[in-house]
């Protein structure tokens, strides 16, 4: 038989978590000197957890429209 899949209950929403994400990734990268790899790869991932919220806002809206 197959495994049981464990599920996690959140109690923030998708959105509020990648908002809480970007925001910490993007404080992390303000501890960094400037220049640094390591600054560089925070900035990126909080410039994706940005993207993704947007994308996720662009799914569920209505008559779906084309990315700006």
């Amino acid at each position: 038989m197959g495994q049981v899949r464990r599920r996690i209950k959140h109690k923030e929403t998708f959105e509020e978590r990648l908002a809480q994400e970007a925001a910490r990734y993007r404080y992390a990268a303000e501890e960094q000197p400037v220049g640094s790899m390591a600054r560089e790869l925070l900035l990126r991932r909080s410039r994706q957890a940005e993207a993704a919220s947007q994308m996720n806002d662009w799914l569920k809206a209505r008559g779906v429209q084309s990315p700006k």
